[in-house]
């Protein structure tokens, strides 16, 4: 399902399926399915072609022609999936024993006697004639291509406008060009690395400035070389026209050039630029293509000293252009709130008085949307200012609130909608449906990726790849695409791993225009002029920018039958009408909702079960304690999200959903009623469960498909962990395994059994253990095949009863390491150091030995770590001669970003020696060229005028 084409990208299998025997329709109706696949397969080229042209551009039969296709094909899948849902809903995946086969044949034939052919029939009959007139009514109006708009002028392409731009303009442009980018350029001195051709890339979204950038740069170098050109090229552009026109810009006249082709504008740029220092400027690439070709024209590297600087939206792009170890990226960031508010200033105020105290509040308000993009800033800083007038704070007032709708008409806005929107019709047309939906989040939202994810694929927007690419990585890869395309702005975690995204304002005011232009999603925020429901509404997002929500707009709303999605953010709920009022429901999400006893809501999720086209079910901290029987009709629900909620059971229900892969009960401490898993065997993620019986570890061995498991056992039996250890042996696809125990004796055994009885699957990454354990297990695995953790990515290991120095060098020696947290318990070995051939890969290190051993680090240890926490035991430091508190810090640490956190243990040492240990360590991390910040947690405390001579208290905090 796309944007541009509504459901066709769904529906069209869903008709060859409807055309399967097994439903024995009549011959009459399968003719005219036949029909109707063929005439909707030729309208959805057609669709495509109109998606990738802006709206503005399309002749406006072509738009109301595309729209009513796109009605159809929406109505006509809601038709085709009542039918289907019926045999669908009671299918058990991979099961193929004769009492499934029995029960489906015994489906089929009650369809084939009873009224639902009849109304099948009736509905592709209706179809087909609505489908001949829209064919019709086109032929009628001569509709033959797509046609641009005649009445509309075509605009200058508004980017042109920045690369004439003064950089005195653009105020922070000289401490971004001087400080990084010139210093990048080596631009000066005699050594050999400076004489080699060099090659910068520019990247960031578009608006940032990238343009206005490299010409400031390439004004104040241009001097340094014997030519130089600075070269525009933009979408789809001719590679010939760019060699032409770097070469005419070098001095070469038109005539000279003109009649070459490719390669002899190649060899022609060879010759010119064979003996010459040269600085080549080559403006918004956007496709890998086309820098391949046009690097061949600077492949002859003359050891001059010439430098080559690209600007780029596209990650990709940019790393392409930078494939040398000589070669740089520049990584575009947006202007600092000081250089935001003058150059803001400068557009609307410019003598020297600056913002009057009127304006103050709303042009801070009006910044935090521009989110420091000099694009975003002129561009609004352009619709304030009238002439040499300021208009009136109201209408500041009134564009501010318009900002965040996507429903304003301004001229100025609509030139950064424009602009914004070159990157936007430049995606596949399923990469526009993803983004698209992002305009289901309000404002600033944390959008996390994996959440985001699977409503995609519920919503019908991601399927399998053409090479049987699997399901997952086609969806991630979908994510990923935007993220290089910078539409969407990644969130990282202390690893460097995105694990969420955000929209920046400027893109999400784009996306929510052009969705409301599309029919795509309406949103409802209180405002009172965000929404629409004229025509009909496919998807909804209710939001809470208003507190105040009124239920009368949308609890009369006569089309919510055909509302495919719903969004709802928390005070936004008091408008949400009857579940049973939904009759093709996909997507429902009341994450962080109320919908406890405590609510006013009488919600309460009456009528869940009917809503049995139901895929995602986001039910979130929502405060619910307990799932209605009637959930168990979900038969096509993959995601059930019940995190952090009051729920205690998993009710026998849940062990119809058949299809479900994803279950979340985290933060809950659920008991599943036994009998329940056996059942979800096409579960990949699993999350929260309390296993508490020996029948609920063995059913886990059921659950082959499983990727992620979370779960928790509460002082167990040795024989409920060696079901579990057992059950563990068939999940041959786990990837991340999250395990919590109690602090009882029994807990030592279930780590034992692991280590004995368990090997972990190759592609493990990730290995979390909140119990009471021994590192034997961990060297047990090692020392029986190391290549089985050769992909771990994350080892935490809790409440671990001792560290020796051979499991530092063999965790050490685990090359794929990102992320290690060990917190030990009764630590027996007094020094432990870490060598400069471990943890070569190692992002975020800490390791927690208590007051018992010291930790010393050898010169070149851990040369990627960025985040840093050890423990130092004062006592054993001075006992074992170590009086100057040396950690052999000096010389590492050189990567660190984030925070370094010391546990300094003082229990039997002196506060003098205490304090003199923590001057020691600060000493030593201050003289680091980084100067990360440091924090010492001092256990215990040292009391408020407590002498140097006093002892601190022998006890671990």
């Amino acid at each position: 399902m796309e944007v541009v084409t509504g459901a066709m990208g769904s529906l069209l299998p869903k008709l060859g399926q409807l055309l399967m025997d097994e439903y024995n329709l009549l011959k009459r109706v399968k003719k005219d399915v036949r029909f109707l696949s063929m005439e909707l397969e030729s309208m959805h080229a057609a669709l495509i072609k109109v998606g990738a042209m802006p709206r503005d551009q399309l002749d406006t039969q072509v738009k109301l022609w595309a729209d009513e296709v796109r009605e159809l094909s929406y109505n006509m899948e809601d038709v085709v999936d009542k039918f289907l849902v019926r045999v669908e809903g009671i299918q058990q995946p991979n099961d193929n024993t004769g009492k499934f086969k029995e029960l489906k044949n015994k489906m089929v034939r009650l369809f084939k006697k009873g009224k639902n052919h009849h109304r099948i029939a009736d509905a592709v009959k209706e179809i087909k004639e609505q489908l001949q007139e829209v064919a019709a009514r086109r032929g009628r109006n001569k509709l033959d291509g797509i046609a641009f708009n005649p009445t509309e002028a075509i605009a200058i392409d508004p980017r042109l406008r920045a690369l004439y731009t003064e950089a005195t303009e653009l105020v922070g442009i000289y401490g971004k060009r001087d400080e990084d980018l010139l210093s990048l350029l080596s631009i000066e001195g005699d050594d050999a690395s400076n004489k080699k051709l060099k090659k910068i890339s520019i990247v960031g979204f578009g608006g940032l400035g990238k343009t206005t950038l490299a010409r400031a740069v390439y004004d104040k170098i241009k001097g340094d070389f014997d030519c130089r050109t600075f070269v525009p090229v933009g979408q789809n552009p001719d590679v010939k026209k760019v060699f032409r026109d770097i070469l005419i810009d070098l001095g070469k006249s038109h005539s000279d050039v003109v009649m070459l082709d490719e390669r002899q504008l190649i060899n022609k740029l060879h010759e010119f630029l064979e003996n010459k220092r040269y600085l080549v400027i080559i403006d918004d690439i956007w496709d890998e293509k086309l820098w391949e070709g046009i690097n061949l024209a600077f492949s002859n590297r003359n050891n001059l000293g010439s430098r080559l600087i690209t600007t780029t939206r596209i990650v990709s792009v940019s790393n392409s252009c930078c494939s040398s170890a000589n070669d740089s990226i520049y990584q575009m960031k947006p202007l600092s709130t000081d250089d935001s508010r003058r150059l803001f200033n400068k557009r609307i105020f410019p003598d020297k008085s600056g913002c009057p105290n009127e304006f103050e509040q709303v042009s801070k308000d009006i910044l935090k949307k521009c989110g420091g993009v000099p694009l975003a800033i002129i561009t609004i800083a352009s619709a304030l200012a009238s002439g040499q007038h300021v208009k009136p704070k109201r209408e500041w007032d009134v564009l501010l609130q318009s900002l965040g709708s996507g429903l304003t008409e301004d001229n100025s806005l609509e030139e950064m909608r424009r602009i914004l929107s070159f990157s936007y019709y430049n995606l596949p047309s399923h990469l526009k449906t993803c983004l698209l939906y992002l305009c289901i989040y309000p404002e600033d939202s944390t959008i996390f990726r994996d959440r985001l994810i699977r409503k995609w694929v519920a919503e019908g927007f991601v399927h399998h790849g053409d090479q049987g690419t699997s399901l997952f990585l086609v969806r991630l890869n979908y994510f990923n695409q935007l993220i290089n395309r910078s539409m969407i702005q990644p969130i990282y975690d202390e690893l460097g791993q995105v694990y969420a995204c955000c929209v920046h304002d400027m893109v999400l005011d784009l996306i929510c225009n052009l969705s409301h232009e599309a029919k795509f999603v309406n949103v409802l925020d209180g405002t009172g002029d965000s929404m629409s429901f004229q025509g009909n509404v496919r998807r909804l997002s209710l939001q809470d920018r208003n507190k105040d929500h009124q239920g009368t707009p949308l609890r009369n709303f006569t089309g919510i039958s055909r509302v495919r999605s719903i969004t709802i953010f928390t005070s936004a709920i008091n408008i949400m009408p009857a579940l049973s009022r939904f009759e093709v429901l996909r997507v429902l999400d009341l994450s962080y909702c109320n919908l406890g006893k405590s609510s006013s809501l009488q919600l309460n999720l009456k009528g869940v079960g009917h809503l049995v086209h139901l895929r995602y079910l986001g039910l979130a901290g929502t405060g619910i304690r307990e799932l209605p029987a009637e959930i168990g009709n979900l038969q096509l629900l993959e995601v059930l999200d019940l995190k952090s909620n009051e729920l205690q059971e998993l009710p026998p229900a849940v062990g119809k959903l058949r299809r479900l892969i994803y279950l979340n009960v985290y933060l809950n401490k659920v008991v599943p009623t036994p009998g329940v898993l056996q059942n979800l065997t096409s579960i990949e993620v699993l999350m929260g469960l309390l296993v508490s019986v020996n029948i609920i570890a063995r059913e886990l061995g059921n659950l082959a498909r499983m990727r992620l498991l979370l779960i928790h056992f509460k002082d167990g039996s040795l024989d409920l962990y060696e079901s579990f250890v057992k059950s563990l042996g068939n999940l041959l696809h786990i990837e991340s395994l999250y395990i919590n125990c109690g602090s009882g004796e029994t807990s030592f055994e279930l780590m034992d059994l692991l280590g004995e009885c368990w090997m972990p699957p190759v592609h493990l990454r990730k290995f979390v253990s909140w119990m009471p354990s021994q590192l034997s297990a961990l060297r047990g695995w090692i020392i029986r095949d190391p290549s089985h953790l050769s992909n771990l990515f994350e080892l935490i290991l809790s409440s671990v009863k001792e560290v020796q120095q051979q499991d530092v060098q063999i965790i050490g020696g685990l090359l794929s390491l990102r992320l290690l947290w060990i917190q030990t318990t009764h630590q027996t070995q007094r020094l432990l150091v870490i060598g400069a051939d471990g943890f070569r890969r190692m992002v975020e290190f800490r390791l927690d030995c208590g007051s018992a051993a010291q930790i010393k680090f050898e010169p070149g240890a851990l040369p990627r770590a960025e985040v840093v926490a050890f423990s130092l035991g004062v006592r054993v430091a001075k006992e074992d001669g170590n009086r100057g508190f040396d950690l052999g810090l000096q010389g590492n640490l050189l990567s660190l970003q984030g925070r370094v956190r010391v546990y300094m243990y003082c229990g039997g040492a002196r506060v003098g020696e205490a304090k003199e240990a923590e001057a020691a360590v600060r000493h030593t991390l201050k003289a680091r060229p980084n100067h990360p910040p440091v924090h010492i947690e001092m256990k215990p405390r040292i009391a408020e005028g407590a002498h140097d001579d006093d002892l601190c208290e022998d006890k671990e905090n």
